[in-house]
């Protein structure tokens, strides 16, 4: 243990005198284990930040990652020195890349834990939004939405968008953007607004009349949702009056039986 102590401080020295370089090389590593980035790790990126990050700043918070990963594995190589073999080794990079995933794990805990939220502003989104249709064609509808859009789904209307003005006049952008946001029904609302966009302007109000009734069913299920949870957490509550006022009640009689005991 002496011989790891003496050896983590010389590694420091060396570090501040500059003899050797643990950031440059981090950032020399980091291109090579690129492959390690979750697909969707920008994306809970810009949830958790609400697409305020730019790409740099995006690069860095991986990169500090790969740096506490490695920087652990090191500390964990140089406490197993005395006793090295391959299961030591193999530890060591297992907890190392616990470490690495522990960032990912939080953003996307962050994320599920929203779900619902979003499930809930969606259809009031969407209400807007049909406001927004009837004088507007659909693309230039979603446009005008992003400024007045719940912040956590501005990130996947800039990027649904990007794709329509970028010349993609499929479904893809429209699924894209219902993957990004899985909740209730977001498949669906999505495939009737490329459907109204690509309607003739005779079909126009018969589609939006459609999407209207969609809207207010969706409305009324997160009404509904609200309502149930308002009421499981006053059962919650009183369960927990109820619980505690018997409690307190059995403890008082046990003290009272047992004063009478003594006496």
């Amino acid at each position: 243990m002496l011989f790891v102590i003496i050896g983590l401080i010389v590694l420091l020295i060396f570090e501040y005198q500059h003899v050797i370089d643990s950031k440059k090389f981090i950032n020399d590593t980091e291109p090579y284990l690129r492959f390690l980035m979750e697909d969707d790790y920008k994306f809970l990126l810009d949830i958790r930040y609400n697409g305020k990050l730019t790409e740099e700043e995006v690069n860095k918070l991986y990169q500090k990652r790969i740096g506490t990963a490695l920087i652990t594995i090191v500390v964990l190589f140089f406490l197993f020195l005395s006793n090295l073999n391959f299961v030591n080794i193999l530890i060591c990079f297992i907890i190392g890349f616990v470490v690495f995933k522990m960032p990912y794990t939080k953003l996307k805990s962050y994320y599920n834990a929203n779900l619902h939220h979003i499930n809930l502003m969606l259809p009031y989104y969407l209400k807007g939004l049909e406001i927004l249709i009837q004088h507007y064609t659909v693309p230039v509808a979603l446009a005008k939405s992003i400024d007045t859009a719940p912040e956590v789904f501005r990130p996947g209307l800039r990027k649904l968008i990007d794709k329509i003005d970028a010349g993609d006049s499929s479904v893809d952008p429209y699924m894209d953007f219902a993957k990004e946001y899985p909740v209730r029904d977001s498949m669906r609302m999505m495939r009737l607004l490329y459907r109204l966009g690509l309607g003739s302007q005779e079909n126009k109000q018969e589609q939006l009349l459609m999407f209207s009734r969609t809207i207010s069913s969706l409305q009324n299920k997160a009404r509904e949702q609200k309502y149930k949870e308002r009421l499981e957490k006053m059962e919650n509550k009183t369960m927990l009056m109820l619980g505690c006022t018997g409690g307190g009640i059995l403890i008082f009689l046990l003290i009272a039986m047992m004063s009478m005991m003594q006496f």
